[in-house]
């Protein structure tokens, strides 16, 4: 049993971990998926709505297939922050998030979740490269 946690951030995806889960997980892991948003001012019901139908792709996708949970965090952390928490919480053994190309600029100023959860985890990470349309 491998138990894993999927960090999503919108519906696309979603949808593109979904498809690359399909093809490995098996019946006896379990997934944890979480969305994570800033909280306060800085989050608005539509932005709580996106993260809710992202986390829907998921469960959509694959909670008949294996164990499944989902948590929205709206709490003032990065998203780092929360899944180094819900891999504390759900004793995990391996992140799976999808990854943009980005420019090194593009990087320094918006950031980087997946750079960060690389350098500050000592969990395997799975990345999935996210297509763009």
């Amino acid at each position: 049993m491998t138990r894993l946690i999927v960090g999503t951030d919108s519906t696309e995806t979603s949808e593109q971990l979904v498809s690359y889960l399909e093809g490995v997980l098996d019946e006896s892991d379990a997934v944890y998926a979480v969305n994570s948003l800033p909280g306060g001012d800085r989050t608005t019901a539509e932005d709580i709505a996106d993260g809710e139908a992202a986390l829907d792709v998921l469960e959509d996708g694959l909670a008949d297939r294996v164990e499944f949970e989902r948590e929205q965090f709206v709490r003032g952390n990065e998203p780092i922050e929360d899944l180094l928490a819900a891999a504390d919480s759900h004793d995990a053994d391996e992140y799976v998030i999808g990854i943009r190309k980005r420019s090194a600029v593009g990087k320094v100023v918006f950031g980087s979740t997946a750079q960060n959860l690389l350098l500050e985890t000592e969990l395997p990470a799975r990345t999935v490269p996210l297509v763009s349309d």
